[in-house]
C-alpha cells in the first residue's frame, strides 16, 4: 500500500484494490468511501491521494460541528488551489487551446473508421490496422475526447492509403522531442526550410525535403 494517512476520525487508504480490502478486514470503521481509478498516471494518483486526504480530514471536521473560523479557514485552504494561476500560465493556455481547435478545425483528420473505409479495411474492427500501423510507428494520431484521429496527409492515396512511407522516418526523429500534438502543429505550420510551405503539403510529393526540415526543427530544438 503506497499510502497510508491517519486523521483523528478518518483513515484513507491508497493502493490496489487487493492492498486496500487487506486493510479494510483489520478495520473498524462505520462507513468505508471507495473511489477507484481503471487508469491513470502514478504521479496524478499519487497528487489526488494527498488532496483526498487534507480535504477528507478537514471536511470531517468541519461536519462534526466545529464550525470555528479556524476549521473553516482550513477546509477553504485545502479547496482552493495553493498558488493562482499566473498571467503567463492563463495566456499559454489561451495559446493552446487555440492552435488545438485550430488543428481539429483544419479537416485533414481522419477516424480509424475513416481510414478503413478509404484503405477498404475490415469494417468489423475499423481500429485494428490504423493502431497497429501506430504502434509500429508508421503514423501518429492525435487524441481528442477519447477519440484517435490520424492526419490525413499521412496516408498515400496511390499506396490504397497506407501511411507515407517517409512519415515513419519524420516520427522516429521527433521521438522524445515531440509528442502527437507538436507534430500536427509541425505538420502545419509554414517552414523556412521548406520556402514558407507547410511539411503536410509537400509530405508526399517531397519527402526528403520534409525530411531535412525535421531535422532542422530537431537541431534547433537541442540547441534551443
Amino acid at each position: 500500500m503506497s499510502v497510508v494517512a491517519d486523521h483523528p476520525g478518518v483513515s484513507t487508504l491508497v493502493g490496489t484494490p487487493k492492498e486496500v480490502q487487506a486493510r479494510l478486514g483489520k478495520s473498524h470503521a462505520d462507513r468505508v468511501l471507495v473511489v477507484a481509478f481503471d487508469h491513470i498516471n502514478p504521479n496524478v494518483f499519487q497528487a489526488l491521494a494527498e488532496n483526498f486526504t487534507n480535504v477528507a480530514s478537514s471536511m470531517f471536521e468541519v461536519l462534526l460541528e466545529r464550525h470555528d473560523r479556524e476549521s473553516l479557514e482550513r477546509l477553504a485552504e485545502v479547496l482552493v488551489p495553493r498558488t493562482p494561476p499566473s498571467p503567463r500560465l492563463l495566456k499559454e493556455a489561451a495559446m493552446l487551446v487555440r492552435s488545438r481547435k485550430a488543428v481539429l478545425e483544419s479537416g485533414d483528420w481522419l477516424t480509424a473508421a475513416d481510414i478503413a473505409q478509404l484503405a477498404g479495411l475490415s469494417t468489423r474492427n475499423p481500429s485494428a490496422q490504423p493502431n497497429k500501423w501506430k504502434k509500429q510507428g508508421l503514423i501518429f494520431a492525435i487524441n481528442h475526447g477519447g477519440v484517435d484521429y490520424f492526419p490525413g496527409y499521412g496516408l498515400d492515396r496511390d499506396a490504397g492509403f497506407r501511411p507515407v512511407k517517409a512519415l515513419a522516418k519524420i516520427i522516429e526523429t521527433f521521438a522524445g522531442r515531440k509528442d502527437s500534438w507538436g507534430m500536427a502543429y509541425w505538420f502545419r505550420s509554414d517552414n523556412s526550410v521548406l520556402g514558407g510551405k507547410r511539411p503536410q503539403d509537400l509530405l508526399a510529393s517531397a519527402p526528403e525535403r520534409v525530411m531535412d526540415a525535421a531535422m532542422d526543427e530537431v537541431q534547433e530544438i537541442a540547441h534551443g
